[in-house]
């Protein structure tokens, strides 16, 4: 039976710079930064919810050349999907991160589910802030 989703993979250029991002501006937490073999496995986790990990990826094997090279360009060009990021105060958390250098594609917006802004990493995956209300499936018709 799955229990949870434990592991997610983040794509960046700099497994370092990306895990200092992280940890500076986020507040995730360092787990493991270990060699197997060629690969570097570096994970992350943040405290309030220590049992999902990201994992901290370079483009290149077991991808394809092909494949890692797609997903090198879209980092390069700022167009990596990423994930959404729970907040208690969206405008908030915006103003500090902004304060702090932290790129934005969107400003705080009202949405039906709540307030969000989008940011990218220091690698060029998006980010979503978001301030969750409540809301039904009508909401966003």
């Amino acid at each position: 039976m799955i229990l949870n989703v434990s592991l997610m993979t983040v794509y960046c250029l700099d497994q370092d710079a990306t895990r200092d991002f992280y940890v500076r501006h986020l507040g995730f937490e360092p787990r493991v930064d270990a060699r197997m073999g060629e690969l570097r496995w570096v994970t992350l986790a943040h405290p309030n919810q220590p049992e999902l990990e990201l994992t901290l990826m370079t483009p290149g094997p077991p991808l394809s050349p092909k494949a890692a090279d797609f997903i090198r360009g879209q980092l390069e060009a700022g167009q990596m999907g990423g994930f959404g990021l729970r907040v208690d105060d969206c405008r908030k958390t915006h103003a500090e991160l902004a304060a702090a250098g932290v790129e934005f594609l969107q400003e705080p917006a009202e949405r039906p589910y709540g307030v969000e802004a989008v940011m990218r990493d220091n690698t060029g995956n998006w980010l979503v802030l978001v301030e969750k209300k409540d809301f039904t499936p009508d909401d966003l018709t």
